[in-house]
């Protein structure tokens, strides 16, 4: 059989009932670079099913780890994937995109100016009408109470403080923030491919 016609019966394969508590759609593939590190924490690098089988029958990933669940096709049974590898490895970029989801991630999801995780929004250190851009290092997370207090102030104008001044985060340093916030959704297959900012057993 051709790699293609491969391909387009894994498009069509249907699921058995090997596994009743488990759906397809509970079966993502966890992706990990070259390295066997994950392509992303937060998010988490996953794949649906279907997108990692396909990855398999086009070279383009290697097999770690599979759940019990099984797929069929007229000619192929086979368990789906909980961990593949890139075989190419991809290098991440030195500085994200500066988005609000990473200027939340940089942050950790808290209010630099509180504390409070709740009501998230963003807040320009110095005021655009004192001439604060919307740069890395003139925005800081904050919540909408504290965002409201300051108003069009200086942090210093507002006696209020900030927990830690705003950077240009790194792909690395994100990386690291996003170990601190696991899903909620981890397959035991992913625990030796994930490294939380937890202690291990001895």
């Amino acid at each position: 059989m051709y790699k293609a016609d491969l391909i387009d019966g894994a498009s069509r394969f249907r699921s058995t009932d090997g596994d009743p508590a488990r759906s397809l759609q509970s079966c993502p593939s966890l992706v990990l670079n070259a390295d066997y590190t994950p392509l992303s924490y937060y998010p988490l690098s996953l794949w649906p099913w279907q997108t990692a089988i396909k990855a398999i029958f086009l070279d383009r990933v290697d097999v770690i780890e599979t759940y019990d669940r099984e797929v069929h096709s007229p000619n192929l049974d086979m368990k789906i994937p909980s961990v593949i590898a890139l075989r190419q490895y991809v290098r991440p970029s030195e500085f994200p995109a500066f988005t609000r989801f990473n200027l939340f991630l940089r942050d950790r999801f808290s209010c630099q100016f509180c504390g409070n995780m709740q009501h998230l929004t963003f807040d320009h250190v110095i005021p655009r009408r004192l001439g604060g851009k919307t740069t890395w290092e003139n925005i800081a997370t904050a919540c909408a109470p504290c965002n409201m207090k300051k108003g069009g102030r200086t942090p210093r104008q507002a006696g209020m403080h900030l927990y830690a001044e705003p950077i240009r985060p790194t792909h690395w340093q994100l990386q690291q923030h996003g170990k601190q916030f696991p899903p909620n959704y981890l397959h035991e297959t992913w625990r030796d491919w994930l490294y939380w900012d937890i202690e291990l057993e001895a």
